[in-house]
């Protein structure tokens, strides 16, 4: 009997419906394993469909990739122990599934036994659920194989205790939120002092999508003590060491990566999560209307953090509104970052639309009319850039004004990736000075400035909304904890503030259904964690 266990995590980014070169990534683990000498390699949760596959598994061309791709494992790999996650096909069932090949053959298979069905998973649509554990004897230890939700709920590493495992190991797909580090490790720390045992968890890092999956892979002894820690939003590979000590496995202590700040945090799950959805689709680059504010600066500069200046385009569009210091400030950021950048004034584009347009609104008044027509000739403009030389559209709009309307249907709003999307007003002013004090990029005034769409003369935010201190609390507790009017006055808000914001918000449903994709980064997202109806006589109490 081995008196230490080596096992290699693989950190990796993994590419949805990529499965031969996903498959190709693993053979690269499993060979650095070998090389490394260790006696288990382990990839994370789907590593070859890439994580979430969604529809994708009901294909029948992508489950006999798959197919293909486990026999190829088989056959391929060097001779180490080897476990990844993959889509089971069993006659008309699917199981998320966890397979470790050795010696030429799939040994063992663990069906992932709790199936999560809440916020962006919907598992349940697509796999069945595992009924028992998975033990493997590796080098005379014995482990259990779990996937995930696993060790989210207390009976899998229960009935693993109980079938006589010594260590849990688990594959992972968990997707970053603000804070779920903490969250996982709570969880980690429940189970494992919950049945005695160490614990190595290994997560996906990537971007796809509205999702982004932070890594921060680790290790816990039995008393809950983290005792190694893979790094944050990058590809990692690491050993670890359990060695057999007073009859018990125990993991030998590694490098411990620090726990990042909040700003940090969700700074680089935007750049990565940017990264990731341009590179997998091939655009050449980005476009981006710069306006001088702090949405399109804070947007600018995770564009340039994630593609670097040379793929970035900035474009200032002033009109008769313009405000002098929202075009130096453009330039000067854009000069600051190294960025190609263009003015081109929508005013006349914008006085052509009002000719054409005289009769019909002969007799009314200026009104949001106006101002909607100055966001689509900007629209256009970029768009007529986007479609001329390959570069995708990134569009500026935060999480407040998506909530509560404070955008303009194929203005503003168009584009194809919405970095921000999922960012409060207040979490982007956060994130501007995060990103200055690495080095200032973004003009200071514009982080100090009155937030203003300059559509009219002297317009500031707060002529149409609630201050962002006011609005964001009340936003947060009802998008994200389902508060209702009486909840969140007993919050100490007004009832009148707190009843228009949320009748704003159910108002612009339909907006948001029409919103380019952006990356999720809260508790819950307009896309994926958002199913309200746009037609409803719900009226909040």
């Amino acid at each position: 009997m081995s008196a230490t266990l080596r096992l290699l995590l693989a950190q990796y980014d993994l590419f949805v419906g990529d499965v031969d070169g996903n498959a190709q990534r693993v053979l690269e683990a499993a060979e650095a394993g070998a090389k490394a000498g260790v006696s288990l390699v382990l990839l994370p949760e789907l590593a070859l469909a890439g994580y979430p596959p969604e529809d994708l598994l009901f294909h029948s061309g992508f489950r006999r990739n798959v197919q293909s791709a486990v026999e190829r494992l088989c056959r391929d790999a060097p001779p180490v122990d080897l476990v990844f996650g993959y889509p089971e096909y069993h006659g008309r069932e699917i199981f998320n599934s966890a397979a470790l090949v050795r010696g030429g053959r799939v040994y063992a298979n663990h069906r992932k036994q709790a199936l999560p069905n809440y916020k962006v998973f919907d598992e349940k649509r697509y796999f069945s659920p595992g009924q028992t554990p998975t033990l493997v004897d590796v080098q005379g230890e014995r482990v259990a194989l779990l996937v995930c939700e696993d060790i989210w709920e207390t009976g899998p590493a229960r009935a693993a205790q109980a079938d006589g495992a010594e260590a849990l190991i688990v594959i992972n797909a968990s997707p970053f939120q603000l804070n779920k580090q903490r969250e996982r490790e709570s969880v980690a720390r429940q189970r494992v002092t919950d049945v005695g045992l160490p614990l190595v968890y290994l997560n996906l890092v990537g971007g796809q999508d509205e999702l982004v999956f932070d890594g921060n892979s680790f290790v816990m002894a039995a008393d809950g003590t983290v005792t190694q820690r893979l790094p944050a939003w990058r590809e990692a590979t690491a050993v670890v060491e359990l060695e057999r000590a007073g009859g018990r496995l125990r993991p030998r202590p590694g490098p411990i990566a620090a726990e990042l700040s909040e700003e940090q945090s969700v700074y680089e799950a935007l750049v990565l999560g940017v990264r990731d959805y341009v590179d997998r689709h091939r655009f050449p680059g980005v476009v981006i209307g710069l306006s001088g504010g702090v949405d399109s600066a804070l947007t600018l500069a995770i564009a340039v953090d994630a593609l670097g200046p040379a793929r970035v385009h900035a474009v200032m569009m002033p009109s008769r509104y313009t405000a002098q210091m929202s075009r130096d400030d453009a330039a000067g950021q854009a000069r600051a970052l190294g960025v190609k950048y263009s003015e081109i004034s929508i005013e006349g584009m914008f006085a052509a639309t009002l000719a054409a347009l005289k009769d019909e609104f002969a007799g009314r008044a200026p009104d949001t009319t106006e101002e909607n027509i100055q966001a689509r000739c900007r629209g256009v403009l970029l768009m007529g850039i986007s479609n001329k030389t390959g570069a995708m559209l990134l569009t500026t709009g935060n999480k407040s004004e998506m909530a509560v309307g404070y955008a303009t249907l194929y203005g503003d709003m168009a584009g194809g990736f919405a970095p921000i999307k999922d960012c409060s007003k207040l979490m982007v002013y956060r994130l501007a000075r995060y990103r200055n004090a690495l080095g200032a990029v973004i003009p200071a005034r514009v982080i100090e400035r009155a937030p203003s769409a300059e559509l009219r003369p002297d317009q500031k935010d707060t002529d149409s909304l609630p201050p962002y201190e006011i609005m964001d609390p009340i936003l947060e507790a009802f998008i994200e904890s389902d508060l209702s009017v009486d909840e969140i006055v007993a919050r100490g808000f007004d009832r009148a503030t707190v009843g228009r914001v949320l009748e704003m918000v159910k108002r612009n449903e339909y907006k948001r259904r029409q919103a380019p994709p952006g990356i999720r980064i809260s508790g819950r997202a307009f896309g994926r964690d958002w199913r309200y109806p746009i037609t409803s006589g719900y009226r909040s109490r």
